[in-house]
């Protein structure tokens, strides 16, 4: 496996504000694990740089810890030793034993926890790039870099933070797609690679924690099941983390498991009052770790009541299997447990991920094939019909399809075309039918729809990626 995968754009976005002639403010932030981190210490490896670890610890500390920071990126070991009374004394410091030429680059990572210690340090920051900004021309770059994302749009982006109105730039790193996932498995098959996807989704530090050399089933043992395996523990770290009242949160996320369900039927099998429940949501929401549904239709056609489903692919999987087995894995163990009640229902679980692929592959697919114009994509569902994949062009056309993850039934294009019967078309746009599968049939004898399979998604997602 390569030591970096992607990040192209990113990279890019960040070496152009390195070689501008202006002095940069560049807010990086997205959900824990994304790669945050990662991105900054390789942009770093080859500039300049001081690269700085927020902790959860006292103003002193963090201060400290700043200094220590310098010292060793800046070669001045003095640095380590400067007594200071905060934080602008300590940036005059940092700036004396700088390199007279060249761009300066100061990244704070998990800058939310920095400031919930020194509350005054984006005004202190404001100042200092402002004056650099004035009479420094390009020395300096700062990168901002936070897990938390509502901290990040309120603190740093918000139109109340002293800085607003600084930032030269933003980067909101999102989870790796499919095509780039699936690169940290060269020596898997596709199916394999995309199983692990399935369960890992695009975060580079769960998709490093699965084993080329063993099956998908031992990983899934020895990954996630196992209490000493780096992920046993993974959403408990997640929510206590970022959370307070944990207890409500795993109520939720329990509740909801694999399924897609409105609120009243979220509070009811969670037991949380339904008065409360919109702020459980929302904070999760935030968080990137559930998403809200609702039916995808047309203009003018009324839309359903919202739903909400577990957006995340670890937490989904890890709360539909492994939170119910927590005592089973105690008692009986891990492969005992996984042979008994995860094996059993892992292909229609598989089938559920492939919907959700299929929705991220659609846009891909249209690129390949010459599609211009703008697209919605979801999905579709009232009392008496399921559609997997909705994709609705602005070219007057409607995309309606069908998923099977498992063997293709011989009546599936009759299925799929009793579908587009039902669905709300007052427009009349054109609908064409598309089923997606694993793997193509033999033999398609002139289908009435279009086919796409598996290996067809990854080649139009590494086509889109280039």
């Amino acid at each position: 496996m390569k030591d970096f995968i992607g990040r192209t754009r990113e990279l890019k976005a960040l070496e152009q504000a390195y070689a501008s002639k202006r002095c940069e403010m560049i807010p990086l932030y997205g959900r824990r694990r994304v790669g945050k981190s990662e991105l900054i210490l390789h942009f770093l490896r080859k500039r300049k740089g001081v690269y700085c670890l927020g902790k959860r610890a006292p103003a002193a500390l963090q201060l400290q810890s700043f200094l220590h920071a310098t010292a060793e990126a800046l070669g001045a070991p003095l640095l380590a030793e400067v007594s200071v009374p905060g934080w602008a004394e300590a940036f005059r410091a940092v700036f004396s034993c700088a390199p007279k030429k060249g761009k300066l680059v100061i990244a704070l990572d998990e800058f939310q926890w920095i400031v919930q210690a020194c509350p005054e340090l984006p005004s202190v920051l404001q100042g200092i790039f402002d004056e650099k900004a004035r009479t420094g021309g390009n020395t300096l770059m700062v990168i901002l870099c936070g897990s938390y994302v509502g901290f990040m749009e309120r603190e740093v982006l918000g139109k109340a933070s002293p800085l607003y109105g600084r930032r030269t730039g933003q980067i909101l790193l999102k989870p790796f797609g499919f095509a780039e996932a699936v690169e940290f498995f060269p020596r898997w098959g596709l199916t394999d690679a995309t199983l692990a996807y399935f369960v890992c989704g695009g975060i580079p530090y769960y998709l490093k924690c699965f084993d080329v050399k063993k099956s998908i089933d031992m990983n899934i043992r020895h990954a996630v099941m196992d209490e000493f395996s780096p992920l046993s523990r993974e959403p408990d770290f997640l929510l206590r983390e970022e959370l307070k009242e944990v207890g409500h949160y795993y109520a939720l996320l329990m509740a909801l498991g694999d399924q897609t369900m409105r609120q009243d039927e979220i509070a009811e099998r969670a037991s949380v009052p339904l008065r409360s429940l919109h702020y459980y949501l929302a904070t999760l929401e935030g968080l990137g770790y559930i998403a809200r549904k609702k039916p995808l239709v047309p203009q003018g056609v009324p839309a359903r009541r919202v739903r909400f489903a577990v957006a995340d692919p670890l937490l989904r999987f890890w709360f539909r299997f492994m939170y119910p087995c927590v005592n089973r894995i105690a008692q009986s163990g891990t492969e005992a447990t996984f042979n008994q009640f995860v094996r059993p229902g892992l292909e229609a679980y598989w089938g559920l991920c492939f919907e959700a692929l299929c929705r991220e592959a659609l846009p891909s697919i249209y690129k390949s094939e010459g599609v211009t114009g703008t697209a919605t994509i979801g999905e579709y569902w009232d009392d008496k019909v399921q559609v997997d994949v909705v994709g609705l062009r602005d070219d007057r056309r409607l995309d309606m399809g069908e998923c099977k993850w498992g063997t293709c039934p011989k009546g599936i294009e009759k299925e799929l075309y009793a579908k587009i019967q039902k669905y709300p078309n007052p427009d009349d746009l054109t609908i064409e039918g598309r089923i997606f599968c694993h793997k193509k049939p033999v033999r398609l004898s002139n289908p009435a729809f279009r086919w796409h399979d598996l290996p067809d998604l990854h080649r139009a997602m590494q086509a889109g990626n280039a």
